[in-house]
């Protein structure tokens, strides 16, 4: 067995969607790998997802918003847990370095 490494082959959106990479898929769990240049969520709307989410910013900086709630500003090292139906959505990430995120949905 080889190992991998998340900052291998890094290639950044250039266009308005973040980039995906699932890495790990078992059950209940899954493991992925985003990739954002400046994207951000749609102006309006928030995501609402059916599985909590731990996700950690391994590079750049980002802002989370949750619905009727201030702005989280994250940056190198940060991580949070948003629950289950936990409306938010990303209002910025830095091109300046670009953001690697790692999500695990669970």
């Amino acid at each position: 067995m080889k190992p991998k490494n998340i900052f291998d082959n890094l290639e950044f959106p250039t266009g308005e969607k973040e980039v995906f990479q699932a890495l790990f898929e078992k059950r209940n769990i899954q493991i992925e790998r985003i990739l954002s240049n400046g994207q951000r969520s749609p102006r309006t709307g928030y995501y609402d997802q059916e599985k909590d989410e731990w996700v950690i910013l391994l590079a750049g900086k980002a802002g989370i918003e949750f619905k009727e709630q201030e702005i989280i500003h994250l940056r190198k090292g940060d991580y949070l847990l948003i629950k289950a139906h936990q409306k938010h959505r990303v209002v910025y990430t830095s091109q300046h370095p670009p953001c690697i995120w790692l999500a695990i949905h669970f």
